[in-house]
């Protein structure tokens, strides 16, 4: 009885072991660099479009850097403005005019401003696909946040057909 006892407390710890393993990891969904440099074309040309010269980013679902377009007369500052949006957008799964607005100087998480790469700027913005965020992507340079946005949208536009399934 004991040694059945025994081998039955076996099998469920081993049987939860694997278990446990099984769960241990996870497929995640990222976008591929091919798609980010679409995304950032087509970004580029909606804004180059309107006259604006910018830089776009686009990350990979971590926020690590895939694709950094710069137009001839962006910015020195906008390349790593536009990285640090994308970074920000993907980091808190919100686009950043969102986030501007609910970190705002009056509000209870506008501490978290100050952390490094943290940009509360409009034209970052998360890039989902089949529901799960997959990238984001960043342009600076373009007068205003609200532009930099339109453009950020546009680049994802350029891609959606290949992000749904």
């Amino acid at each position: 009885m004991f040694s059945r006892l025994c081998i039955v407390a076996l099998a469920t710890t081993f049987g939860s072991a694997a278990l446990a393993q099984q769960a241990a990891t996870f497929n995640a969904r990222s976008i591929t660099p091919e798609a980010a440099l679409r995304a950032a074309q087509a970004a580029l040309q909606n804004c180059s479009k309107t006259g604006y010269q910018v830089a776009v980013a686009v990350t990979d679902r971590a926020g690590h850097p895939l694709v950094m377009l710069r137009d001839r007369l962006a910015g020195p500052h906008t390349p790593e403005t536009a990285m640090n949006k994308a970074y920000t957008a993907v980091t808190f799964k919100m686009d950043t005019l969102a986030f501007a607005r609910v970190t705002q100087a009056s509000e209870p998480a506008s501490g978290i401003r100050q952390l490094p790469r943290v940009v509360a700027i409009g034209g970052g913005l998360p890039i989902e696909s089949a529901g799960a965020q997959v990238g984001g992507i960043g342009v600076s340079g373009a007068p205003g946040g609200d532009a930099d946005h339109v453009c950020a949208q546009a680049g994802i536009a350029a891609i959606r057909d290949d992000l749904e399934f």
